[in-house]
């Protein structure tokens, strides 16, 4: 039993918690691709950002006195840093993208000019912060909870950090907003129209440039929750959300491009596919290792823990070749 619960939180909890992650930051990459046509390269760059939007926002708190033993002061300053990063979006999307809309640029030029963006969040980034590492816990403890198991002969327990609790809720009620927003508001039912028709919507009078901002200070916000959740979970650093772009990509392109619904399933079955393949199935295995017909190696992973974005790359293909339009048939990739 005990090797059951080391199971559960190696991979349940881990997926559970990585999912959230890849979910939260798939949903704007999605929303951007079905309003505006391109890949949104710099996403993971505005995770970064916004990570340390809140992280000098939880300094200046914690300075003030203002903190709470019930949450993290990262979480604590969220709201107050997505707010930021929408601000922040929308000033990237004016001075950016807005100019090659209205020339008509193409979309695999938009995508180059996300790389553009990329480099010069990185590059500001660097220029403030250098090349460090920072921890939203140098002043306060990470708390971790740990769940003992009522069966006789388990002495392993059920772990998870507090950061990790909230963020399952913060996924949790940014969803239930998302879901309310797009299916119940005006405004929501607007951008859904714009996705599946632009020029349909124009023509009906839907006005796009309003649809347009609202989805860059949705992507902007919840960008700053997916990096701020992600920096809570591990260290803060410049390329913090840099190497998760291609399985954020990857959430997005599985679960249907232009379908936020499909970003969160795709998210979480992205998260559960790099737990299950970097797990050390061996764990499981030693309580039958004496009737099994082969000697049980040390470690037995699909994959090693260093190689776990091939995990993402390979669904990636997998998902290209079997079905380009995704699981929700979004828009074809």
């Amino acid at each position: 039993m005990n090797e059951l619960i080391f199971f559960f939180n190696n991979v349940v909890v881990a997926g559970v918690v990585l999912g959230s992650i890849y979910a939260v930051g798939a949903i704007g990459v999605t929303l951007i691709f079905g309003i505006l046509r391109f890949a949104h390269f710099a996403h993971g760059d505005m995770m970064t950002m916004g990570a340390f939007i809140a992280f000098l926002l939880a300094m200046a708190a914690t300075a003030l006195g203002i903190t709470t033993p019930i949450v993290p002061t990262g979480f604590l300053v969220l709201p107050l840093a997505m707010i930021l990063a929408a601000i922040i979006a929308l000033g990237l999307d004016k001075g950016f993208y807005a100019p090659l809309r209205k020339r008509g640029a193409r979309p695999v030029t938009m995508l180059i000019a996300s790389i553009g963006v990329t480099l010069i969040i990185q590059g500001m980034i660097r220029l403030f912060f250098g090349s460090g590492t920072y921890s939203f816990f140098e002043t306060e403890q990470k708390q971790l909870i740990r769940i003992p198991v009522p069966l006789e002969g388990v002495t392993r327990t059920i772990n998870f950090t507090q950061p990790q609790l909230l963020m399952v809720f913060c996924t949790a009620a940014a969803v239930l907003a998302l879901h309310f927003f797009l299916t119940r508001s005006r405004l929501g039912k607007a951008m859904r129209a714009m996705a599946d028709n632009a020029d349909l919507a124009q023509v009906s009078g839907i006005n796009t440039k309003l649809v347009v901002r609202v989805t860059w200070i949705i992507a902007g916000s919840l960008a700053a929750m997916a990096g701020t959740m992600l920096a809570l979970d591990v260290n803060l650093k410049p390329d913090l959300a840099f190497n998760i772009v291609l399985p954020i990509f990857a959430a997005a392109i599985v679960g249907g491009l232009g379908q936020s619904y499909g970003a969160i399933a795709g998210g979480f079955l992205i998260g559960f596919a790099e737990t299950l393949a970097i797990f050390n199935w061996s764990v499981l295995l030693r309580p039958m290792s004496s009737v099994l017909p082969f000697e049980l190696p040390g470690t037995l992973a699909v994959v090693p823990t260093e190689y776990k974005l091939t995990v993402a790359f390979v669904i990636l293909v997998v998902v290209l070749l079997w079905r380009p339009t995704g699981i929700f048939k979004g828009a074809q990739t």
